[in-house]
């Protein structure tokens, strides 16, 4: 095993979306920093790959739609830099009963952040997207500025940025061994390091590499089914005819979790509807067959396409995997080791990290190299959870 001689700024474990945007920002600010991936690049085990994710400025909590804000500067900045398209505004239709207290709370704090939305009526609806079958009393809320992330070319972008740099990014590393100190050794299967400041940002992977450190967070690993519905015309809900991404808050009464839905554009034909939920599973074991859990998610769908989007073929044409990293309230984990202050943890990102990666990767940042924090990080603290399952050293 090649030991090392250099000492780095910071090491970032984890080369998903997050990891990828604190290794940026610390190069950005001239800092040495090595990025190690445990798998070779690209990868399809963890949360980040894929062709698109939904950004939106639509959250019911007044801190998410906030850093929103700064997300899509940063989004537009990386875009210029590197001369590649990665947001394509479609608009996000958020759906609901009109008595939705959800829909009520997130159209108020879109208003109180001033960002532009529109409330649909149901009639409103059956004249702008026909194609969505509604019963009565279902309304509508737009945020105009909804749209879609190009994953995979974010990462493959974000990879070379680090590198034009100066920041290094070593894949197929899994981490064995991490020796805290003023200096922090890291071990992996082909190397060791040494740095000032560690990150850990191992999305499902977090708890196996905090068990080297003595500390266990409270994150659930989930299996998400990724399911694409063949339209029976061809194009009928794509991008090309103005349909938007879209998120039911309840449409569905048998389904406890949201289903979401982007135009079709990824595959020529298909429409990605998926459920924002899934089951318990190791990541080191999510390729195996599929429990009947699984089975139950994709009927939940099946039902909500046949009942709501009557264009589509109820049946998924391609299954996809990816994983969650759920925390107890859904919020992400953005703090210190609660005894080493030289290592920071972002984890937890809960299935919907990827928009506000460029925020979260700036705020991981200014945590390792000791700056005060852009944002309260109060909601975002390890120290919130309490009881079973707490964070126990």
């Amino acid at each position: 095993m090649a030991a090392q001689k250099d000492l780095w700024d910071a090491i970032v474990i984890g080369a998903g979306v997050q990891g990828c945007f604190t290794a940026y920002h610390l190069a950005k600010h001239e800092k040495r920093v090595l990025l190690l991936e445990q798998f070779f690049l690209p990868h399809s085990r963890g949360s980040s790959h894929g062709q698109s994710r939904i950004i939106r400025r639509a959250y019911p909590e007044d801190f998410y739609t906030q850093m929103m804000d700064e997300c899509y500067q940063m989004w537009a900045q990386l875009e210029q830099e590197t001369g590649t398209q990665l947001y394509r505004q479609t608009g996000l239709l958020l759906l609901g009963i009109k008595e939705s207290q959800d829909l009520k709370t997130i159209q108020a704090t879109l208003s109180r952040w001033g960002v532009k939305h529109q409330r649909l009526s149901s009639e409103e609806l059956k004249q702008r997207f026909p194609n969505i079958r509604l019963a009565r009393g279902e309304v509508g809320l737009l945020d105009k500025f909804g749209g879609i992330l190009h994953a995979s070319k974010a990462l493959r972008v974000l990879q070379d940025a680090i590198r034009r740099l100066g920041g290094k990014v070593c894949d197929g590393e899994k981490v064995m061994e991490i020796k805290p100190g003023l200096q922090i050794t890291v071990k992996t299967t082909s190397s060791t390091y040494q740095a000032k400041n560690l990150v850990i940002t191992a999305g499902p992977w977090t708890n196996r590499v905090l068990s080297l450190l003595g500390i266990e967070l409270p994150l659930q690993t989930l299996r998400i089914n990724v399911c694409y519905w063949r339209e029976k015309v061809p194009g009928s809900y794509g991008v090309s005819r103005a349909f938007p991404c879209f998120l039911d808050l309840g449409l569905n009464s048998l389904a406890p979790h949201h289903i979401y839905g982007t135009p079709s554009m990824e595959y020529p034909g298909l429409m990605k509807v998926s459920y924002h939920h899934g089951n318990n599973a190791d990541p080191e074991e999510r390729d195996c067959p599929a429990a009947f859990s699984d089975a139950r998610d994709i009927q939940i769908l099946s039902r909500f396409v046949r009942d709501h989007l009557p264009d589509l073929e109820p049946k998924p044409a391609i299954v996809e995997r990816c994983m969650y990293t759920n925390t107890p309230d859904g919020h992400f984990i953005l703090d210190r080791h609660p005894k080493y202050d030289n290592i920071v943890i972002g984890a937890g990102f809960s299935g919907h990290g990827f928009k506000l990666s460029p925020v979260v990767g700036k705020i991981l940042y200014e945590l390792s190299m000791k700056l005060t924090p852009s944002y309260d990080l109060t909601p975002f603290r390890i120290s919130r959870f309490s009881g079973p399952g707490k964070a126990h050293l």
